[in-house]
């Protein structure tokens, strides 16, 4: 397929081809939905939103991108639509509870896209019960992530203020979806780049074989050897994707203290979450060998920073650090662990994982990862609210009902505070609310343990905590 509509085609790059690779065991295909809502306290103009929200659009081609299937070659293709001419609704929440308004824009999150030829999102200006106003966005995780969301919604606030406030900058251009599009195929073509990457993780891999260590202690891993003799990796997500979303706030005095020992130790707080997940881990597993998936959002460059689309790969990350190390020293290991691995995500995850399996004879199903971690840093207050000056706004994300992970961690700042958001999204056949509750309880403890006392052993602060 060279064109459709008359525009050029393009194929599927790794990371739209891994949502496809899970969505086609899904029963539910809302599972890459994405919805979330801005809202500010303020009398908007919503007129003037909505002229901001289709210039966002006419600047933005990854939000006009359409998928079109390839029946000859059993393929799916992308294009990107000329111009965006569907009405902008507006929906006013008043007379409802938050409550109410909520659960409606839930059900808006769980209805799947049409995939052929259709747009991929759907916006729509609110107004909520509490006289604020804003937009609710729902995305295709095919073509939007986190990144990709906070940079088109700062585009319409920046296009908004500079429509309606004297002395308010007309906001950069945004960077070519497509032209972005291209070095990504190019290097998924055969590049020295992806032959360098490849070597990188073949021989991590190569190593030796991970373990899998349970949120709860062993029990899988044990009722997985029953079935597979000596095996190291165990069945935790099930067959049932109906998922949950529970949310564990931490407030903005204990949040300070965590970022203030990242800045002074020169670490970033993805570090010191997965120092505290793995410490977790090792004190329910009494295992020094612990690995858990790790998202990277692949945005060094101005130009993956604003074309839009998903750049999200997935990978796991292994610590092997003894009771006898201390807390610094584990933090270290996985800075410079991070640091090794940030050089090649651009790799397909996909294949990483067909290798590791073929090589250590994985059971079908089976893994060694029992969660998945999301650091999100980006906020809009640092990322183009700050022109409002101190008037209030809040974000809200929406599940969309379903999830083929047990357990799917990811940590944001809250909008008003700037605290941290611990958002769990579970199976809930597999992960109940009280293992979370416990879960989140401990990994808080393990960080302020250890960033009050970082030269303490790691083996200590099982013991005290």
């Amino acid at each position: 397929m060279k064109t459709r509509k008359g525009q050029k085609t393009y194929p599927l790059t790794v990371a739209q081809k891994f949502h496809i690779f899970y969505m086609d065991f899904c029963p539910k295909k809302e599972v890459v939905n994405i919805g979330t809502s801005l809202t500010i306290e303020y009398e908007l103009d919503i007129e003037e939103l909505k002229r901001a929200v289709y210039k966002a659009y006419e600047r933005c081609e990854s939000m006009r991108v359409r998928f079109a299937y390839d029946k000859k070659e059993e393929q799916w293709y992308q294009y990107v639509a000329e111009k965006e001419e569907r009405d902008i609704e507006y929906v006013d929440f008043t007379g409802k509870t938050m409550e109410e308004a909520a659960e409606i824009m839930t059900g808006w999150t769980r209805v799947p896209f049409q995939r052929e030829d259709s747009p991929m999102n759907r916006v729509v200006m609110i107004k909520t019960p509490d006289g604020c106003q804003g937009l609710y966005v729902l995305g295709d995780h095919m073509l939007l992530d986190a990144q990709s969301l906070i940079c088109f919604l700062r585009d319409v606030i920046e296009l908004y203020c500079n429509a309606k406030f004297e002395g308010v900058a007309y906001p950069s251009d945004m960077r070519s979806f497509t032209e972005q599009l291209e070095k990504d195929l190019a290097y998924e073509a055969g590049s020295r780049a992806q032959a360098r990457d490849r070597e990188y993780f073949e021989k991590l891999i190569g190593e030796s074989e991970p373990i899998f260590n349970g949120i709860e202690g062993p029990g899988q891993l044990e009722a997985a050897r029953k079935q597979f003799p000596g095996t190291r990796a165990a069945f935790f997500a099930t067959a049932k994707v109906d998922s949950a979303l529970d949310i564990f706030h931490l407030e903005e005095e204990p949040t300070r203290r965590l970022m203030r020992f990242c800045e002074e130790q020169h670490i970033s707080l993805q570090c010191l979450l997965i120092m505290g997940i793995r410490t977790y881990l090792q004190k329910m597993n009494d295992n020094d060998d612990v690995s858990i998936n790790v998202a990277y959002a692949r945005r060094a460059t101005l130009m993956e920073k604003k074309s839009g689309g998903t750049r999200i790969h997935s990978f796991p990350f292994r610590t092997i650090l003894s009771k006898d190390q201390t807390f610094m020293e584990g933090i270290l290991a996985i800075r410079n662990g991070q640091n090794e691995v940030f050089r090649h995500t651009n790799y397909n995850p996909v294949e990483y994982f067909g290798y590791r399996s073929r090589l250590y004879h994985t059971p079908q199903g089976a893994t060694y990862e029992p969660m998945s971690l999301t650091y999100q840093p980006l906020t809009l207050k640092e990322k183009g609210l700050d022109q409002l000056g101190d008037i209030r706004y809040k974000t809200k994300w929406y599940p969309n009902g379903a999830t083929t992970q047990a357990m799917y961690l990811t940590v944001m700042h809250r909008s008003d505070d700037n605290g941290l958001d611990f958002n769990f999204e579970h199976q809930v056949a597999a992960v109940s609310r009280e293992t979370l509750e416990r879960f989140y309880y401990y990994l808080c403890k393990i960080m302020f343990k250890g960033t009050e006392n970082p030269n303490m052993k790691i083996g200590d602060i099982i013991k005290l905590i």
